[in-house]
């Protein structure tokens, strides 16, 4: 029996440009004038709040086909749904939420200020498409960044889509991918990781497990950096 996390599809939840620097272990000063690429961004802020503060950063998910209020309808559905699964799951740690309402909190003020900035931004900032074709020139950008899609849905996205997903995101990246987390809702390193790293068609490219200091879902405190060899 699942002990982690149990989801029928990809939810849809924001999380903030705090959240993705802890994430990442982004330094925002190194970033500025560099092409940042979130992919899978969904309602995440990151864009937005970037965007304020000076970088260049691309959003890229299959939502942004929606209209604005039919996107807020879902993010809310699935906020609610998630909220209350995990509020009495063991493969937490609240450490840095401190509870499931502050969880809601910073969940409600990605969605809220993705919103704003989707209605009234401007709208190249958020291009529509799905993985694992990305609509973007070879080498377009220097960093991209994809959170909580690859490897934690391993038991919906299967290994092909991750090979042909990883190839794609590397194609439009100058310099390095980073991927967060590495680990499934059960808080167990995801079985395609090994895979990738032996797989031929991949020999080209370094994979690298770079420790953090953030995590909740637990044993959730690296990402994967994937860069040229």
């Amino acid at each position: 029996m699942k002990q982690g996390l149990v989801l029928d599809k990809v939810v849809l939840l924001g999380r903030t440009l705090d959240e993705y620097r802890r994430y990442f272990a982004l330094d925002l000063d190194t970033l500025r004038g560099r092409a940042i690429l979130d992919v899978a961004s969904g309602v995440s802020s990151f864009c937005a709040e970037s965007r304020r503060a000076g970088l260049r950063v691309t959003a890229f998910d299959a939502i942004y086909e929606l209209p604005a209020d039919e996107i807020q309808r879902r993010c809310e559905a699935d906020l609610n749904h998630v909220v209350e699964a995990v509020r009495d799951l063991k493969t937490y740690r609240w450490d840095f939420y401190k509870s499931p309402e502050n969880l809601r909190t910073f969940r409600e003020r990605a969605y809220k200020s993705f919103l704003a900035d989707y209605r009234n931004g401007d709208a190249a900032r958020y291009v529509a498409g799905r993985l694992p074709v990305l609509p973007f020139r070879d080498g377009e950008f220097d960093l991209a960044l994809v959170s909580y899609l690859l490897f934690i849905y391993e038991d919906q996205l299967d290994y092909e889509f991750h090979k042909r997903s990883l190839l794609e995101i590397m194609r439009v990246t100058r310099d390095e991918a980073r991927v967060y987390p590495v680990v499934t809702f059960e808080a167990k390193q995801c079985s395609y990781l090994d895979r990738l790293r032996a797989d031929p068609e991949l020999a080209h490219l370094g994979f690298e497990e770079v420790r953090t200091d953030f995590e909740f879902l637990l044993n959730s405190n690296s990402y994967l950096r994937l860069f040229r060899r």
